[in-house]
């Protein structure tokens, strides 16, 4: 009888070939994807996403990726700003501010018995203001001046609020070259926008603003609602963002270098392609305006300059690479 001989094992080689699978292409792989029968996707459990530039990501993870992108440009922010809005920028929030007109007095109330009218006015209240994602005090700093220098308001004080530490650290270094340093009128908060905290109570705020911020939220419309929540009645909600240009030959230059340059730049300048291309791709995801406007409106703020037609309701700047919204808390019915 022949002996019997063991057949060998496999080599790793063989067994490797035989558990490959199919070589598919791009196309194939996505056509197959979207074949899965519904039993398949209904046993994933749904994640709710959104995006990321021009990402889509789950939304449990964008305010980290957000807040890496903000640590590492927050040293050279005011650059990154300059190269997104050709140095415009500056510009722009001077007129925000000014717009804003922080620290302005009360009207006069005169009394018909009072023989000088003229004296006859309300105590000055001083405004408390909540700056939100305004980690580097561009926009603190430029309300006190205004209040300080236009109104002779020295009472008027600025919450700087930001979700990133490095922004509120630079903000801090940046305000010991302002009068505001030491002052009870400037204040530092690291929180979330869409979910303040305690310390922010409901109708303490007289005015919030946001720069160049909100597009970065998670849940912009959580954003707006907690705002509504801590302005108080009366109260303004202001926006300054990049938006959308209308006219077709300046929304082509501008895409060219939004899209072709400013990343290129940053990779140069600050050595940080991805983050320059994240926040020009974070522009591009943004609303138009007239449907901010709108989504402003849904939370119950009215929407100054907005006629009866419901055309109008913004500001455009430059051509519309940014705009200014803005929205009032309604007074109550007691008022």
């Amino acid at each position: 009888m022949r002996p019997r001989i063991n057949a060998p094992a496999s080599s790793p080689l063989k067994t490797l070939r035989a558990n490959r699978q199919p070589y598919r292409c791009l196309s194939c792989s996505l056509r197959l994807a979207q074949s899965q029968s519904p039993a398949q996707s209904q046993n994933a459990s749904p994640q709710a996403t959104t995006h990321f530039g021009f990402q889509e990501i789950p939304s449990s993870t964008k305010s980290s990726r957000v807040s890496t992108v903000f640590s590492s440009v927050a040293s050279s922010y005011d650059t990154m700003n300059d190269l997104m809005s050709l140095g415009i920028h500056r510009l722009w929030k001077d007129h925000f501010v000014r717009s804003l007109n922080p620290g302005s007095k009360p009207l006069p109330i005169p009394s018909s018995s009072d023989p000088h009218p003229d004296d006859q006015q309300q105590p000055r209240k001083h405004w408390t203001m909540l700056d939100i994602a305004g980690g580097t005090g561009d926009i603190a700093f430029r309300l006190l001046d205004h209040a300080t220098l236009i109104n002779n308001d020295h009472d008027s004080k600025v919450i700087v609020s930001d979700i990133n530490p490095a922004m509120l650290a630079e903000g801090r270094k940046r305000s010991l070259s302002t009068p505001y340093a030491h002052s009870p009128r400037l204040e530092w908060l690291e929180a979330n926008a869409e979910t303040l905290p305690s310390s922010i109570e409901d109708n303490s705020i007289d005015l919030y603003t946001v720069a160049f911020g909100i597009r970065n939220f998670t849940h912009p419309q959580k954003a707006l609602e907690e705002a509504f929540r801590v302005l108080k009645p009366g109260g303004i909600f202001a926006c300054l963002e990049f938006s959308k240009v209308e006219n077709t030959l300046l929304n082509a230059v501008y895409k060219r270098w939004s899209f072709g340059a400013i990343p290129i730049i940053g990779q140069l300048v600050a050595g940080d392609r991805d983050s320059y291309q994240y926040l020009v791709e974070s522009i591009e995801k943004f609303p138009r305006q007239r449907e901010w406007r709108d989504r402003i409106a849904e939370v119950g703020f009215l929407i100054p300059g907005m006629d009866l037609e419901g055309e109008g309701g913004w500001e455009d700047l430059t051509g519309g690479v940014a705009a200014i919204h803005r929205g009032v808390k309604p007074l109550s019915r007691n008022e």
